[in-house]
């Protein structure tokens, strides 16, 4: 529900994004380094002015700060200890721990809290123990949690804080793949690749602002910075290249089948395709990416698998992984809104809108977002105002940059008070509605490059959309789950597809999920993933 001043699509703006379940304490195993994320950013001020492209809406446009909600973690299948060794009292005079466990809250609350579902947490953390067991050092602890968020994504932090999404769960198809993901977090902390990373980057740090305060415009200068970027960019991507290497040797030594790494990055490539617009990746932004390029890293995969064994080699444990998994949460959670389709809903609001074919919705953790079609772009928010504040003068109030004065006009929505508006900056032009729904102010903002003649159909289509939802609909609305069912006879790939709901592109997103290649099939008996509201 909405409260405090400002939200982003459900996400409401207050002290506290909303409560979690609190979760067990794992004792797993020892300190070391990685990488944080950034911390999320502050409240800010719409800026049409610093839109990007790529479908980026406006970046700088709304940031919104997130706070921290209780932590979780897993628990071992093992006998419990009446004293045990946690992660806490192992780090608790290192600074680099302390650092991680101060960021802790933050990275819950930048991906959704921690997901709590003891059957899943059992599954991960046999996985995290057989790693340990088979590790060089069985005595270090880790703590490890799995985050209510639906992106694809793992990390850790110094003091052996892990993470996996529940988002990268869903795409795992054994317990191999989920272990050499975990087992690759695992060689970044014991490689201490974040103690160098940041060594790193206080380096190019202090070059950027010489550069920038000191050298002014200088064109060497300049070619300077960009080589030290590109520098921390390899230093990056061979961090990464090496605990590949590393999960993929430890992997391989609990057990498990050391060419699951390469297979779950394919499914992984293959999830980014899918989410892509065009259905294909921008090779440009590879160059400077902090990872190495897909086809590279599956090449490797399997060369350092190849070192272990041949094909067939180790242990999948599919049917224990497709255990944990069934049932769990897909996609966005009640709190946060469900985007179906082309369509955003959101149960607790109690609203809804759409975006033409060909643009794919996003439900970040700032905003909704959708990407379209010639750089078009449309975000969606929220605020809380007066009622007695009139939109228009709220248009005018100064959250719009290069704002069109002379276009701020009443509208009606639907049946709903509206007020639309025009702005322009940097090559862009913006359509920006606003409209209130009880006690709500809802803000629409479409971009496109300056020029382009999508600008005002999209906006329209955008806007007329949005309409306030019955009640009955909003009862109606159940999260999508993952089901894992059998393969009965008759059964074919297009028609397990179409057992999905709430889902675009089944037959796409089907074999994603079950990590088939284009032509692969299924056979009776076998059990896959689909994805359902029931």
């Amino acid at each position: 529900m909405p409260c405090g001043k400002e939200c982003g699509l459900g996400r409401p703006y207050s002290p506290v994004r909303r409560q979690s379940r609190k979760g067990t304490a794992l004792s797993l195993s020892t300190p070391t380094r990685h990488e944080c994320p950034s911390a999320p950013a502050r409240p800010a001020s719409i800026s049409p002015a610093r839109a990007s492209r790529a479908g980026l809406v406006a970046a700088g446009l709304l940031a919104l700060a997130l706070a921290g909600c209780q932590s979780s973690a897993l628990e071992d299948s093992l006998r419990p200890s009446s004293n045990p060794v946690t992660i806490d009292s192992v780090t608790r005079n290192d600074k680099l721990a302390e650092l991680a466990r101060e960021q802790h809250p933050r990275i819950l609350a930048t991906y959704g809290g921690e997901y709590s579902d003891p059957k899943l947490e059992r599954t991960v953390a046999k996985i995290v123990g057989k790693l340990i067991l088979a590790s060089d050092d069985p005595n270090q602890t880790y703590r490890i949690t799995i985050l209510n968020s639906p992106n694809v994504n793992a990390f850790a932090l110094p003091g052996g804080y892990l993470y996996v999404t529940r988002g990268l769960l869903a795409l795992a198809n054994d317990s191999a793949e989920l272990a050499t993901v975990i087992a690759h977090e695992m060689g970044h902390v014991t490689a201490n690749h974040g103690l160098q990373r940041q060594q790193k980057e206080a380096e190019e740090v202090l070059a950027a602002a010489v550069v920038n305060d000191v050298l002014g415009d200088d064109p060497d200068a300049k070619a300077a910075l960009v080589r030290g970027k590109l520098r921390l960019a390899q230093f990056s991507r061979n961090q990464e290249l090496e605990a590949d290497a590393i999960g993929i040797r430890s992997a391989g030594k609990a057990g498990y089948d050391p060419y699951a790494a390469a297979r779950f990055l394919q499914s992984m490539a293959s999830y980014s395709d899918f989410r892509s617009v065009s259905g294909a990746t921008d090779a440009s932004l590879d160059f400077l990416a902090t990872h190495p390029n897909a086809p590279q890293r599956i090449e490797l995969a399997q060369r350092h698998a190849r070192t272990i064994g041949p094909p067939g080699i180790g242990e999948r444990d599919r049917g224990d992984l497709l255990d944990g998994i069934d049932g769990m949460l897909f996609g966005d959670t009640p709190q946060e809104g469900y985007v179906r389709g082309q369509t955003f809903l959101h149960p607790g609001l109690g609203i809804a809108f759409s975006v033409p074919q060909g643009f794919v919705i996003d439900n970040s953790a700032a905003a909704v977002t959708a990407a379209g079609p010639g750089d078009l772009a449309v975000r969606f928010d929220g605020v809380t105002l007066a009622r007695r504040t009139a939109l228009t003068d709220y248009i005018r109030s100064g959250w719009v940059s290069g704002l069109d004065a002379s276009s701020v006009r009443p509208i009606t929505v639907n049946g709903q008070e509206a007020a639309r508006a025009r702005a322009v900056a940097d090559g862009w032009q913006f359509d920006v509605t606003v409209i209130r729904a009880g006690s709500q102010v809802y803000r629409l903002l479409t971009a496109a490059p300056a020029g382009s003649n999508a600008l005002l159909p999209t906006a329209d289509a955008v806007a007329g959309s949005f309409r306030v939802l019955s009640d009955v609909e909003k009862a109606n609305l159940k999260p999508l789950r993952i089901r894992v069912v059998s393969v009965a006879p008759g059964d074919t790939i297009a028609t397990l597809a179409a057992r999905m709901s709430g889902v675009d592109r089944k037959l796409e997103l089907f074999r994603v999920l079950n990590g088939l290649a284009p032509g692969a099939s299924v056979s009776a008996g076998d059990r896959v993933k689909i994805v359902t509201d029931r």
